[in-house]
């Protein structure tokens, strides 16, 4: 399927998942210590998922543009790492507000907060090695990427390693029905919107790509 095609699909897909989550949230049961605080959850627990598809996504275009120098999965890696800034964005703000009122505290050094906050820098660091690294910096940002994705597993598992305030990757499986599709639902909702905003921004790279290439042209 072209992106042409793609895109309005995936659009038409999470506006018509995420205008009616509120209303599908809400149906949902208050957790019993938190109260509305923990309807957070589905906002955050899915932009967090989608946080580590886009990490996984920019390293395997930064490690395919390393291997192949493919100019389109440049692209791609450039595009799934500014997703990755402004999804983890996402993550970070929405966690202490639910942690606020789940532990009492806005941040907690815990594992999986401070691999969190690493993870999301290591992607800040790609976008400014990508705009103030001068010629070559391609192939050093593409590493970085690739050290991104390495953490998404220590990120995702580190709840299992340590004892943090996070619980266990257990629980989502364990959910009640009540709240389990209503996280499915969001999810794929962001999951949806993530994918339309990834076509996007790649097609907006590629078109820019073209337009220099013409500029040059003219010049010569």
């Amino acid at each position: 399927m072209k992106s042409g095609i793609a895109v309005p699909i995936l659009l038409a897909l999470a506006f018509a998942m995420l205008v009616p989550a509120p209303f599908i949230i809400n149906t949902a049961p208050y957790e019993a210590s938190m109260g509305v605080v923990s309807k957070i959850f589905y906002f955050h627990v899915p932009s967090a998922i989608s946080l580590f598809v886009t990490a996984i996504v920019c390293g395997i275009a930064s490690a395919v543009y390393m291997m192949r120098r493919s100019p389109d999965a440049d692209r791609v890696a450039l595009a799934a790492a500014e997703l990755s800034v402004v999804i983890g964005l996402i993550v970070l703000v929405t966690g202490p507000l639910w942690a606020r009122k789940a532990w009492g505290i806005w941040w907690v050094w815990e594992a999986r907060l401070t691999m969190t906050l690493v993870m999301w820098m290591v992607f800040v660091s790609y976008l400014m090695l990508r705009r103030f690294g001068g010629a070559g910096s391609e192939m050093l940002a593409a590493a970085v990427a690739i050290f991104g994705m390495a953490l998404v597993p220590f990120v995702y598992w580190s709840v299992n390693v340590w004892r943090t305030m996070h619980p266990t990757t257990n629980v989502l499986p364990t959910l009640p029905a009540s709240m389990l599709w209503p996280y499915v639902w969001c999810q794929f909702g962001f999951l949806f919107l993530y994918a339309a905003l990834l076509l996007l921004r790649v097609r907006l790279e590629r078109n820019r790509a073209l337009l220099e290439q013409a500029y040059l042209s003219l010049e010569d």
